[in-house]
C-alpha cells in the first residue's frame, strides 16, 4: 500500500511537471519579459542546487496547489513590474535561463584585454542586441586586475569598439557607467545612497543578516567585494532577466531622480531588484556604482582616449559586417591625439566646458623666458570662484563651476544684472570670469573666506549679505559661433565689444599688455595691495588659443607667496592620519598628503603635514574624515612603509598648502622618476591654508607639476640642473 502510494505521488509530480513544461514553453516570451525580482532560497537541497537551466520554473517537488499559488503570484508580479518599469530581458536575444546556462557561460569568459582582440568575433553578444552589462563588469575587472594605464587603455578601447559596432546606442551610457557618472555634472544628478542604505539592501536581497554584512565590509572595506561574495551564495527557484547595460544606467537614473517621503524604500526596491539579477561579478560594479567609488582607477581622461582610440580603430556607421574593423594600421600618434582632441572639443560646445588652467611660475624672470619674443597679457589673478556664465538664445542666464556644477541657484544677484551689461547684439554667448565676494562699502574686494559663507543653493536675492562682483576675463562663445580655436587677443576684444562695464557688479579683469620686467613686478605688487591672489600671464597671439580642460604652459599663474619668499602654494589630497598626541590626543595630529599622477592615475605621496591648523580646523577635519576610513590603502596609493599613516583615508578633500621649498625624498614617492630614478620629491615645511571645495581628487596638484616646482628653484638651477618646462600635456 505504502509503494503505490509513492507510485501515485511520484505520477502527480510527473504530471504536474509535464504540465509546468508545457506552460514555460506556451509563455516563453511572456517569461522573457519577467522582473529581476524573486524569491530568494537561502538553503536548498543538494537536488534543487544541481539544478540546470532547463528546469521548469515551478520546482516539480511542490505540490499542485502550491505550484498553482506560486506561478500565480508569479505573473501578478510580472505585470506589476512591467508596470514599474523593471528592467526587461525582451531586448535580449535568447533566452536567459540560469547562471550555467550557455550565454552566461559565455559571457563570464568575456575578455576584452585579449592579444589581437576582434570586436565583433570577440565579443559576447550580437550584433543589434543590448551590451549585457556582465560585460561592462568583465571589463572593469580585467582594468582592476592591471596597473599598467596604457594596457587599460587599450581594453577598454576593445569594449568600446565592439559596442559601436554591434550596439551603437548603448554607447553613451556605457561611457557613463566607465565614468561612474549618470550624465554631464551640470546636471546634477546624484544616487544619494548612503553605504548604511547599501548594506540593508544588500542584507535583504540575501537573506543575511545587516550585522555580518557591516562586519565583512568592515574587514574588506569594500561593500562591492561582501556584495558579491553574497550574491555568490544566493539561491533563487526563478532565473531573473540579464542585466544589460542601458537597463542598469536607466535604474541608476530613476534612484537619482527619486524624491518625497517614500523615495528611500523605492530605492531601496530598485536596488534589490538590481542585486538579485547579478551574475558573477556585476554585484560588486552595482554596489560600487551605487555608492559613488567604482575603485579601478580609471579616470575621464583614460576614458577619453580610449573612445577616441576605438573610433578611429573602428570607425561607427559602417554597414554590417563592416569592412574597416582596424582603421588604426598606419595611423600614427598625432593623428589619434588631433581625433582626442577633437572629440574633447565637440563634447564642449555649448555645454559647460572644463576651464582651461594655468601653471605656477616661479617670477617674473621664468615668464620672461618662457614666453620669449610671444606678446602676452598679464591679468590680476582673483581670489574668487570660477563662475561660467552662459546667455541662452531665450534670454535665460545659467552659472556654473570649474567642475562643471550648476550654481545658477547660487547666484540670483548676477543673473539679474545679465541684461543690463550686456550689449544688444549679444544673443548668445559662453563667459569665463571669477565671482568674487566685494564690500560696497569700502569699494574694496574681499577674500575668498568670505565668499564661502554665502548659501550654495536656492539663495533668495533679498536675503544676500555677501555681495559679489563679476570680473569676466575670456569669452568663449558669442551668437552660434564658437571661439576656443580663436587666439586671446581676438577673444578679449570680442567681450569688451560685448559687454559694458559696472562698477561694483561686472568689470573686466585689470590687465597690463608690457615685456618690461619692472613694470610687471611693480603690476604683481600693485595686484596683491587690491587683496588679489597675483597675476594670471597668457599668450596673445601665438599658441593663444582655449585649451579645454588642460592645464597649459601658456598661462602661467604668479601668485603672492612668491613674493613674501616662503614658495609656491600646492593642492594636495589627503590620504592618511596620523593619531595625535598632547593636547591633540583624541583626533588627529597630522595628516599624510597625496600629489596625484595623471599618468599612472595614482596617488602618490609627498609629505606629512601637521601646522597651520586652527583647534576648529582639527575639529573639523576629524569629524568629515573620521567618516572615510580604510582599513587598508588603495591599490592606487603609493606610499613608502616607513611613511605609513595610523589611519588610512579614502581620497576624497584637497586641501591647499604652502610650502618653503622641495627637495628629493626616498621616502616620498612623488614625481619617482621624473627628477630621479629612483628618489620622489617632497615638500619642506608644509603648511596648511584651506580646503579646495571646488576641487575633486583628480584635479589636485600633479607628480609633473611636483617635478617642475622642483627643478625651478634657484638652489637647483644653481646647481646646473637643466631646466625641462617640456609641455606633460
Amino acid at each position: 500500500m505504502k509503494e503505490k502510494d509513492k507510485n501515485k505521488v511520484k505520477q502527480e509530480k510527473k504530471i504536474n511537471g509535464e504540465n509546468g513544461k508545457n506552460e514555460k514553453k506556451e509563455d516563453k516570451k511572456e517569461k522573457e519579459h519577467s522582473s529581476p525580482e524573486r524569491v530568494v532560497k537561502k538553503e536548498k537541497s543538494k537536488e534543487e542546487e544541481g539544478g540546470s537551466a532547463k528546469k521548469k520554473p515551478i520546482s516539480s517537488f511542490f505540490a499542485p496547489r502550491k505550484a498553482a499559488v506560486k506561478l500565480e503570484k508569479e505573473e501578478r508580479n510580472e505585470g506589476e513590474k512591467k508596470k514599474d518599469g523593471e528592467i526587461s530581458a525582451a531586448t535580449e536575444p535568447k533566452e536567459k535561463k540560469s547562471e550555467k546556462g550557455v550565454d552566461s557561460a559565455v559571457q563570464s569568459q568575456y575578455d576584452p584585454s585579449r592579444a589581437h582582440y576582434h570586436p565583433v568575433d570577440h565579443a559576447c553578444w550580437k550584433k543589434d542586441q543590448k551590451v549585457p552589462y556582465l560585460a561592462v563588469a568583465r571589463t572593469f575587472e580585467r582594468i582592476e586586475e592591471d596597473s599598467g594605464r596604457l594596457k587599460n587603455i587599450e581594453t577598454l578601447s576593445n569594449f568600446l569598439r565592439s559596442v559601436i559596432l554591434l550596439s551603437p546606442d548603448d554607447l553613451l551610457c556605457c561611457v557613463y557607467l566607465c565614468l561612474n557618472q549618470l550624465g554631464p555634472a551640470y546636471q546634477g544628478l546624484e544616487l544619494g545612497i548612503g553605504e548604511t542604505i547599501l548594506m540593508k539592501a544588500v542584507a535583504q536581497a540575501t537573506g543575511r543578516q545587516l550585522d555580518k554584512i557591516k562586519a565583512e565590509a568592515q574587514e574588506k572595506g569594500d561593500l562591492g567585494l561582501v556584495a558579491e561574495s553574497s550574491r555568490s551564495n544566493q539561491r533563487m527557484m526563478f532565473a531573473p532577466a540579464n542585466l544589460t547595460a542601458g537597463g542598469v544606467f536607466n535604474k541608476l537614473k530613476e534612484i537619482a531622480n527619486m524624491s518625497g517621503n517614500s523615495a528611500m524604500n523605492k530605492k531601496i526596491d530598485i536596488i534589490k531588484g538590481l542585486f538579485v539579477a547579478c551574475r558573477f561579478s556585476e554585484a560588486r560594479y552595482i554596489v560600487r556604482s551605487l555608492a559613488g567609488k567604482l575603485r579601478i582607477g580609471l579616470a575621464e581622461q583614460s576614458v577619453l582616449t580610449a573612445l577616441s582610440q576605438a573610433v578611429c580603430l573602428s570607425p561607427p556607421g559602417q554597414e554590417f559586417p563592416p569592412a574597416v574593423l582596424d582603421a588604426g594600421k598606419g595611423m600614427n600618434t598625432n593623428q589619434n591625439f588631433f581625433f582626442k582632441v577633437s572629440i574633447k572639443t565637440f563634447m564642449y560646445i555649448c555645454v559647460p566646458l572644463r576651464p582651461m588652467l594655468a601653471h605656477p611660475t616661479k617670477g617674473v624672470g621664468e615668464v620672461m623666458k618662457r614666453f620669449d619674443e610671444a606678446s602676452f597679457t598679464c591679468e590680476y589673478k582673483y581670489d574668487g570662484e570660477r563662475a561660467q556664465i552662459h546667455i541662452l538664445e531665450n534670454g535665460e542666464v545659467r552659472i556654473f563651476s570649474r567642475n562643471q556644477e550648476d550654481n545658477t541657484s547660487k547666484y540670483p544677484d548676477i543673473i539679474s544684472r545679465i541684461p543690463q551689461v550686456k550689449k544688444e547684439n549679444v544673443r548668445s554667448c559662453v563667459l569665463d570670469s571669477e565671482a568674487v565676494a566685494w564690500d560696497r562699502e569700502k569699494k574694496q574686494i574681499q577674500s575668498f573666506q568670505v565668499l564661502t559663507t554665502r548659501k550654495r543653493k536656492d539663495v533668495d536675492a533679498s536675503e544676500i549679505k555677501v555681495q559679489v562682483c563679476v570680473y569676466a576675463f575670456d569669452l568663449l562663445y558669442l551668437n552660434g559661433e564658437s571661439l576656443v580655436r580663436e587666439p586671446l587677443s581676438k577673444r578679449r576684444a570680442l567681450l569688451r565689444e560685448s559687454f559694458e562695464e559696472k562698477e561694483g557688479e561686472f568689470v573686466f579683469a585689470r590687465s597690463l599688455d608690457s615685456d618690461n620686467t619692472e613694470s610687471i613686478a611693480e603690476f604683481l605688487e600693485q595686484s596683491v595691495r587690491d587683496s588679489c591672489e597675483g597675476l594670471m600671464v597668457k599668450t596673445l597671439e601665438k599658441h593663444a588659443t582655449y585649451e579645454i580642460a588642460k592645464r597649459s604652459h601658456n598661462w602661467l599663474k604668479l601668485k603672492k607667496d612668491y613674493l613674501e619668499g616662503v614658495g609656491d602654494t600646492v593642492d594636495l589630497c589627503v590620504i592618511g592620519a596620523y593619531l595625535g598626541k598632547g593636547k591633540r590626543a583624541g583626533s588627529y595630529g597630522g595628516f599624510l598628503l597625496a600629489c596625484y599622477d595623471e599618468e599612472n592615475e595614482e596617488f602618490q605621496s609627498v609629505c606629512k603635514i601637521g601646522t597651520g591648523f586652527k583647534d576648529e580646523d582639527l575639529e573639523q577635519h576629524y569629524s568629515f574624515l573620521k567618516e572615510h576610513i580604510l582599513p587598508k590603502p588603495r591599490p592606487y596609493y603609493r606610499v613608502d612603509q616607513s611613511a605609513e599613516p595610523d589611519v588610512w583615508l579614502e581620497a576624497v578633500q584637497v586641501w591647499e598648502v604652502k610650502c618653503a621649498d622641495l627637495s628629493l625624498s626616498p621616502v616620498y614617492k612623488a614625481a619617482m622618476g621624473l627628477v630621479d630614478p629612483e628618489k620622489g620629491i617632497s615638500l619642506r615645511f608644509p603648511r596648511y591654508l584651506r580646503i579646495r571645495d571646488d576641487k575633486k581628487p583628480e584635479d589636485a596638484t600633479t607628480g609633473s607639476q611636483i617635478a617642475d616646482l622642483y627643478k625651478k628653484q634657484q638652489q637647483i638651477q644653481n646647481q646646473g640642473e637643466k631646466q625641462d618646462l617640456e609641455d606633460y600635456y
